[in-house]
């Protein structure tokens, strides 16, 4: 009777040990999962991150990337010169007219000093020696300061003023008015008888015993003077001039325009004593 009662022990509920099936039921293996459930509570952007780092680039996707930059380089130049350009797309016209007289003065400024430029660089380039040149110049001053000096003789157009009278008849005050109105009328060079007559000349005596500069001279008068005719005559023939005083006086006054009037009185050249250039 007690091997009977043995196979219904499994069924006594104080009995605390596992029964012979046990085994062949898997107790609940949910340990695979829990990776499962933490992956899907990862944020996007912790994916996103994960995907991106670390980076895993290509050759191909680094060209790409140079080019897209140099791309969008580009276009950002692009746009910063179109906005600079939107300052005159705004403008007023007369602004616009404004800036464009001054580009047009600038301009003819530009070709101006171009032009001159130019000239200079062609004056240099004729003169094979510019030294020589510059000598060339100066001997051409000096020549001209010469003649106003009366150091050197002087020749061209001009009137011969020939004075005839009596000794009382004519007096050194008539003969230096006929120079002031010669001078007045642009005579370049004088010369009374042998007497060069300069800046510095002057006229004293009376009838028969007038000098010019210390020398005496005696009648007839006879004046060369370097000129203009067409200006030198009518002002000594002006009413009340020097060729009507004269003739009050007894004294004749004839004049003759030549195209060549040799000046060759010469004055000895004098050193100043005090006076001296101011460029040194």
């Amino acid at each position: 009777m007690s091997n009977d009662a043995n196979p219904e022990t499994p069924e006594n509920p104080d009995d605390d040990r596992p029964t012979p099936s046990a085994p062949d039921t898997p107790a609940a293996p949910v340990a695979p999962a829990a990776p499962a459930a933490s992956e899907e509570q990862r944020t996007g952007r912790q994916r996103l991150a994960a995907g991106l780092w670390p980076p895993r680039v290509s050759r191909a996707q680094l060209i790409v990337a140079v080019l897209l930059f140099v791309l969008g380089l580009g276009l950002a130049i692009q746009v910063r010169s179109t906005s600079d350009n939107s300052a005159l797309r705004g403008a007023r016209q007369e602004d616009l007219v404004r800036i464009l007289d001054e580009l047009d003065d600038r301009t003819q400024r530009l070709e101006d000093e171009k032009a001159r430029l130019e000239t200079q660089r062609s004056e240099l380039e004729s003169s094979s020696d510019q030294a020589e040149e510059a000598r060339k110049q100066t001997q051409e001053k000096e020549q001209q300061l010469g003649i106003l000096a009366g150091t050197v003789a002087a020749e061209g157009p001009g009137i011969t003023l020939t004075i005839r009278g009596a000794a009382a008849a004519v007096e050194s005050d008539m003969l230096l008015d006929a120079i002031q109105e010669l001078r007045a009328a642009g005579a370049e060079a004088i010369q009374v008888n042998d007497v060069r007559v300069v800046a510095d000349s002057y006229f004293s005596g009376s009838g028969s015993d007038i000098e010019i500069d210390g020398t005496k001279v005696a009648a007839p008068y006879v004046f060369k003077v370097i000129g203009k005719p067409e200006d030198l005559e009518p002002a000594l023939n002006i009413p009340g001039g020097v060729v009507q005083t004269l003739e009050k006086e007894q004294a004749t006054a004839t004049v003759a325009r030549s195209q060549k009037i040799v000046v060759d009185a010469l004055r000895p050249a004098k050193r100043p004593d005090y006076a001296q250039s101011s460029s040194q």
